[in-house]
């Protein structure tokens, strides 16, 4: 039924310009802000997600958006080098980081993590 539709994600922050000026001067990310007030993020493969600001915004606790990179250690020092704090799950045995907050096992990428400025976690993880 849906497998030829067209589709894109979207989650909230509480302020669409502090999101804004995180996606575009931050990651580097092409953002258009719609008529409607929501920020279009555009996505290397021609697709987008959407933020929207909502009042009682709540922030995801779990990974809303993954940028797969071909080292994720120069993309931690570079997220860290633009003032991005990594996020650490050390009260989660199952993830071990190491001092940067890469999780690495023998079970998947290597990943790490860090939020938007409103709390919504995203990920960069290596895949070979």
């Amino acid at each position: 039924m849906f497998r030829d539709a067209n589709v894109f994600s979207s989650y909230s922050v509480d302020d669409v310009d502090a999101a804004q000026a995180f996606y575009t001067d931050t990651l580097g990310l092409d953002v258009e802000k719609t008529t409607m007030g929501f920020l279009e993020v555009k996505l290397s493969d021609g697709h987008h997600i959407n933020v929207y600001t909502k009042p009682n915004h709540e922030p995801a606790t779990f990974t809303v958006l993954n940028f797969i990179v071909p080292d994720v250690e120069s993309a931690v020092d570079e997220l860290v080098a633009r003032g991005v704090k990594m996020e650490r799950y050390d009260d989660v045995p199952q993830i071990k980081q190491d001092a940067r907050g890469i999780a690495r096992d023998d079970y998947g990428p290597a990943i790490a993590w860090f939020k938007d400025p409103a709390g919504n976690v995203l990920a960069v993880l290596e895949t070979n």
